[in-house]
């Protein structure tokens, strides 16, 4: 069911309202004031058809906890702890008096993301623009590096819990030697014994080999339901996994994140990162986020080029006139937006070769994106979770841009004030003398 409208509060003599304990001239206070709330209530308004039921939690209430969680580096949990502390943050999201208790559980923002989906988390991201930058970049997963060792003893322990829920017998775990073997294959790769490494992986391999054999022979005594769902599920996983070779597409990095890409950017540092590419399309002048899109299977750049201009559009009402992309962006084939490709000297006037300059602005909101916020590694699970986090970020930058404009304004005011006090003090020091 939809969100009711909330009734206005009337006066508590007991409990003193937010707009009295905070100063008015915070950046959040002041924030709080340009947004339209009201948007986030008609646009969400139609993710919840139903007419019956519990009413939804106040569309102002999760939009503003996004922003705050994404602007401030800070987890599900962490927002609502800290929402129930800060009054600002209360103020933020639409209070009139000071709350002690969190607002919502912090596994609400989770529904809220699963409902709204990238088509909602996308409203936040609005703007109106003529020239944009556009790059990619990698968000990693929240995964632990992949190894094979690691791999195969992570799938057989998984095999042999699922068989124990199921109540199948197993001829052999082998819970001792596996662990064991695990770790040496550790020990010889740093000892540079490559062949006996190589010997100990394909027996830890043959160990869940067996396991995911045994299982499969006594498939038919798991009655139909979610759990021989979840074994079957597996034993797929496990066979990609022990039959995947070193050169193959589409090979498993993780097991409870089957979908992550293993992407090589050419840093001398790290040379391959493991997660999803990203595509950031910022504005020239501001820096500014207006379109943020996951690429699943690590697509060529250039490839996603028309993607990236289409959100764009979307969000902002209507396609940029110019965008400015990197040599990695050639063969973009897009049509009605002027594309400038840096390197490029042939036919650019004065005025499109400055532009062109502009176009490595984008890189340091990239890191800030991932120093500042949360883009550097991603939370939450899946594809979705992949699309939704991406533009969450985005989100966040600019929300901290603001807040940083704001808080750079209010400066200046609150020195040229006193500025004009001293002149003041001055010209009355000057009529006292005289």
């Amino acid at each position: 069911m939809k969100h009711r409208p909330r009734p206005p509060e009337q006066n508590d003599l007991f409990r003193p309202r937010l707009v009295d304990m905070i100063d008015m001239r915070h950046e959040l206070v002041t924030l709080s004031g340009l947004i339209d709330w009201e948007f986030f209530e008609r646009e969400w308004a139609g993710f919840f058809p139903s007419t019956t039921g519990r009413p939804a939690t106040s569309p102002r209430l999760v939009a503003g906890l996004l922003y705050l969680q994404h602007a401030f580096r800070l987890s599900d949990e962490a927002v609502v702890a800290r929402w129930v502390e800060n009054p600002y943050f209360q103020h933020f999201t639409g209070e009139t008096f000071f709350q002690h208790r969190p607002p919502i559980a912090a596994t609400s923002l989770i529904r809220w993301r699963k409902r709204i989906g990238e088509e909602g988390v996308e409203w936040l991201l609005t703007t109106s623009l003529d020239e944009v930058a556009v790059d990619t970049t990698v968000m990693e997963k929240n995964i632990a590096h992949p190894t094979d060792s690691r791999l195969y003893e992570r799938a057989r322990a998984q095999l042999v819990d699922l068989a124990r829920d199921a109540g199948i017998e197993l001829r052999q775990s082998y819970a001792r030697l596996a662990p064991r073997l695990a770790a040496q294959v550790g020990r010889y790769a740093h000892a540079k014994q490559f062949r006996r490494m190589r010997k100990a992986l394909r027996t830890l391999k043959g160990y869940t080999g067996r396991v995911m054999r045994d299982i499969r022979r006594q498939l038919d005594e798991i009655p139909e339901g979610p759990l021989r769902e979840r074994v079957l599920d597996k034993l797929v996983l496990v066979s990609r996994l022990l039959h995947q070779r070193p050169k193959d597409p589409g090979k498993i990095y993780s097991l409870h994140e089957p979908e992550v890409d293993c992407i090589s950017k050419g840093k001398a540092r790290v040379r391959y990162e493991f997660g999803t590419k990203v595509s950031i399309a910022t504005t020239l002048k501001g820096g500014f986020v207006v379109g943020t899109r996951s690429l699943p299977g690590n697509p060529y750049d250039g490839h996603t080029l028309g993607e990236a201009l289409e959100q764009v559009a979307i969000l902002t009402g209507h396609p940029p006139k110019r965008a400015v992309v990197d040599r990695g962006y050639k063969g973009h084939g897009v049509q009605h937006t002027q594309v400038l490709i840096s390197g490029t000297r042939r036919g650019l006037t004065p005025a499109l070769a400055k532009t062109l300059r502009r176009r490595s602005s984008i890189e340091p909101e990239i890191g800030h994106m991932k120093t500042d916020g949360r883009l550097s590694r991603c939370f939450l699970k899946g594809v979705i979770g992949d699309a939704l986090f991406a533009v969450l970020c985005g989100c966040g930058h600019n929300i901290r841009k603001i807040l940083a404009h704001l808080r750079k304004l209010l400066a200046a005011v609150i020195t040229l004030v006193l500025a004009m006090i001293r002149q003041e003090r001055a010209r009355g020091y000057s009529h006292a003398a005289a």
